[in-house]
C-alpha cells in the first residue's frame, strides 16, 4: 500500500468513526460537565455524567449545533416531574442548563412563605441534618436540608439558605407544551422564577434524561493534570452513581 492509500484508508477511519460518534451522542446518549452548584446537594461542580438523548424523543437540540433541519419533536415521551433534565435555555436556544422538572403544562406553581405550591397544594418535605452547607458559586452557604417529596411520589434533597431564604412568587401558570424547572439548590438557582433568563421551557428544547454520573472530581483541590493531586480531588464515591 502506497502513502496516498493510507492516508485515504485512514481518513475513511476517522470519517466513519466521526459518524458513528455523531449517531451515538445524538440519538442515543451524551456526557455532560456539571459547572455551577445551582443542583447541589444532589449534583456537584465537577459531576460529569450521561444523558439518554432518546428519553423525551427528538427535537433539533438532539444534534450538534442545532441544525434546523425540521420542526417540532418527534418520537415524543412526556417527562415526568421530579426528572433531572438538560434542555436549551430559551433566552438563546444555545446554553445547556440542567434543571428538576416540577411543573407540567397547565400546573400553577408558587412559593408562600418559602414553601412550594403545586396546583395550591403544599409540596411535604421533612427536615434532614445531615446536609448543613453548600456552594454558591466559590462560597459555602449555611442551609436547611429538606427531603421534598412530589406528588407523583418522586423524592429527593433540596437545600434552601438558612437566613433570608427565597419566600413569596407570583403564581406562575404553565403554558401548553412548556414545563417548569427548579434547581435544588434554591437559594442559588437561575431557573423558571426567573421569566426574562430562563422561564417556561418549551418541549422542543429539552434534550435529555440525567442519568447517571461516570466521573467526578473536586477542581477546587486539583485540576484534571495535577496527578501528583487526583486521590484528593477524585470523588470515587460518586462515580456511577445514579441520578435521583
Amino acid at each position: 500500500m502506497n502513502f496516498k492509500n493510507w492516508i485515504l484508508e485512514n481518513l475513511k477511519i476517522l470519517l466513519y468513526a466521526l459518524i458513528i460518534a455523531i449517531i451515538i451522542r445524538s440519538l442515543l446518549i451524551q456526557p455532560f460537565y456539571i459547572p455551577s452548584s445551582s443542583m447541589e446537594p444532589n449534583l456537584l461542580v465537577g459531576d460529569r455524567l450521561f444523558v439518554t438523548k432518546y428519553s423525551y424523543g427528538y427535537s433539533i437540540h438532539s444534534f450538534p449545533f442545532s441544525p434546523k433541519v425540521f420542526d417540532g419533536r418527534y418520537l415524543y415521551n412526556k417527562p415526568k416531574r421530579g426528572d433531572v433534565i438538560v434542555f436549551k435555555t430559551p433566552s438563546d436556544n444555545r446554553t445547556d442548563y440542567i434543571k428538576r422538572l416540577i411543573a407540567l403544562p397547565g400546573d400553577k406553581i408558587q412559593f408562600v412563605d418559602g414553601d412550594l405550591f403545586l396546583n395550591d397544594k403544599q409540596i411535604l418535605k421533612s427536615y434532614t441534618k445531615s446536609i448543613k452547607k453548600v456552594f454558591c458559586g466559590s462560597k459555602k452557604i449555611v442551609v436547611r436540608t429538606f427531603i421534598e417529596k412530589l406528588p407523583n411520589g418522586k423524592k429527593y434533597l433540596t437545600s434552601y439558605l438558612k437566613e433570608f431564604s427565597y419566600q413569596n412568587s407570583d403564581k406562575f401558570i404553565v403554558p401548553e407544551n412548556y414545563f417548569f424547572f427548579l434547581g435544588d439548590n434554591r437559594d442559588c438557582s437561575k431557573d423558571s422564577r426567573y421569566l426574562s433568563s430562563v422561564g417556561y421551557v418549551h418541549k422542543d428544547n429539552l434534550v435529555g434524561k440525567a442519568r447517571f454520573i461516570f466521573f467526578s472530581s473536586d477542581y477546587r483541590i486539583g485540576r484534571i493534570f495535577e496527578f501528583w493531586k487526583w486521590h484528593k480531588s477524585f470523588r470515587i464515591n460518586r462515580f456511577f452513581k445514579k441520578i435521583i
